[in-house]
Parts: structure tokens; sequence; C-alpha cells
């Protein structure tokens, strides 16, 4: 008999952490973030990173667990969580997965091959000083003839994940999208209930954009200074995140404070956008509406389904 698991997505602010803390506190859970940037130390107010007191005695993992200059993977993330899945289950508690980083989702509960045995460290030489030397997008375009699933899944900003997908391709001849497809993908290990947090397109952009407005509030702009003092520039990957690249853009003097500003809350919206996309293609994924459902509604949905 498989073990449960409980998964918490959705879009960038659309209200994931309230309701998995509540979540937590109700059925004896334990949260493990599911979002690539608050993997990092030092990132918390551009990562949205829930501070102690907001975690409210609920354990949080998979927070922290980095600095900003080490190259992560997702099989490692993989590794790291799974530690975590495991021991809260051992302790007899509820796992809840809660973030919009599909891929991190779906390493944990997926049967997800992420061919890690091959590789080709001439060939990704090679793309990288493609990538310095034309610009991320370059070898983005290399994706669309050959993995167009891919080309559309993977932001052009994510150069380590488009490298490893032109890698896969010239290693095995097969499309990067392929190794993570088919019936038995979404058979994995657990027993998943997925639920998808979503609202009206309008209403959602506008808390993004307000939740912006927040971070540069809270002093986002000086904690990108701290970065910066710590060595950190705009070329090393997790500086790749939104609301950092761009203020990494203005520190460098490439474009305005306010110009950046617009950009982290276009890429956000965008980002939002991607993460709908890819939650809709899961057939796991229960979606909740917020403009139908109140949060009390929503909590009890769930609650309903895990206590007899």
């Amino acid at each position: 008999m498989k073990e449960k698991i409980l998964v918490i997505a959705g879009p960038t602010a659309v209200g994931k952490t309230d309701l998995s803390i509540k979540l937590a506190k109700e059925l004896n859970g334990e949260i493990i973030s599911t979002d690539s940037m608050q993997i990092y130390k030092y990132m918390d107010i551009g990562s949205a990173k829930i501070t102690k007191e907001e975690m409210c005695g609920v354990p949080h993992h998979m927070i922290d667990v980095i600095t900003p200059s080490t190259p992560f993977s997702v099989a490692e993330y993989k590794e790291m969580a799974q530690k975590c899945i495991d021991d809260i289950l051992y302790r007899g508690k509820l796992p809840i997965l809660t973030g919009g980083t599909g891929l991190y989702i779906n390493a944990l509960t997926c049967n997800m091959n992420f061919t890690e045995a091959e590789n080709d460290l001439e060939y990704r030489n090679e793309l990288e000083k493609l990538a310095e030397e034309h610009g991320n997008e370059y070898i983005h375009n290399m994706l669309k003839e050959i993995d167009p699933i891919s080309y559309k899944e993977i932001h052009y900003n994510n150069r380590k994940r488009v490298i490893r997908a032109l890698e896969v391709y010239k290693l095995t001849n097969k499309p990067f999208s392929s190794f993570n497809s088919g019936e038995e993908f979404f058979n994995g290990k657990y027993d998943v209930s997925y639920y998808v947090l979503n609202m009206n397109r309008e209403k959602l952009y506008s808390r993004i954009n307000l939740r912006v407005d927040m971070m540069m509030d809270k002093g986002l702009l000086q904690e990108c200074i701290n970065l910066k003092e710590m060595g950190y520039n705009s070329s090393v990957q997790s500086m790749q995140g939104i609301g950092y690249k761009e203020i990494f853009y203005y520190l460098e003097n490439k474009i305005s404070l306010h110009e950046a500003i617009d950009m982290i809350k276009q890429g956000s919206r965008n980002y939002a956008k991607r993460q709908l996309t890819w939650f809709r293609r899961d057939p796991r994924a229960i979606f909740l509406d917020k403009d139908i459902l109140s949060e009390d509604d929503i909590f009890k949905r769930i609650v309903g389904d895990f206590l007899p």
C-alpha cells in the first residue's frame, strides 16, 4: 500500500503558504518546499521565503540548503528531499510538498528518468561557450527543432537545463521530454493528492504586482546589494531568478530601477502563466478556484480527503 503525500501547488502569489501551514497543523504534517529559489541561503525577499514567525512552529524542509554559488541539479534536489520525505513518514507524519516549481514536484512524485548516467562534458562546454558568446536565447533556439516540448517548457534563462536537454538529445537521439512521458510517468511510489490553487488571471496578476511592490518595500534592493558585496553577480545561475537578475541589471547600470521593477512584475506574470500550463498537463492535479471557493471551503475539501 502506497504511503500518502499531499501536494499544494499553484502559480506564484496565489496563496499556497498560508494554506499549507493550516493543513500541516490539522493533518500532523511537515512541509517540504518545492521552490527552486528558496533552496538558496541569503536570498530571502526576492524568493518570498517564509520567515520563522510565519512557519507557526510547522517544520519546513529544503529551505536555505545551499549557497547561491553552489551548482545544484534536479537530481540533487530529489536526493535531498527524498531523505526528508522518508524521515517524515518514518515519524508517522504527512509530507506536504508546497511550491510552484513543477519539475521539483514531479521529481519526487513521478517516475522520472534523469538520464544522469550519461554525459558529454566536451559538448556541454561547447554549449556554455556558445551561450556566453551569443546569449542564452541562442542555445535555447537550438532546442526548437529537436525538442519543441522542452523548448516551450524550459525558460531560456535556465541555461543549465537547456544545455542538459541538448546534451541528452546528442547522446540518445531522443528528445529530453520523451524521458518523462507515458502513462507510467505519473504512477510514482506514493499515493499523491495533488491540489493546484488558481484564481482569475487579472486578480492573480494584481496580486503579483502588489507582491513585487512589497518586496521592494521590504528591502529587495538592499538584499541584492548585500549579495553583490558577497561576490555574486548576474552571471551566477542563482542570480538568474526573477527579482534578482533585474535588480542586478540595475546595479550594473544597465537599466533604471523603475525599469527593473517593471521587468520583475512582467517576468513574474509570465512565470505564473508557464506554471499554470505545467500544472494543467498533470492528470493528477485537482484545480481549486479561489474565485469560487472560499479559503475555508478549500481547507475543508483537502482535509476531507485525509480524515475519515
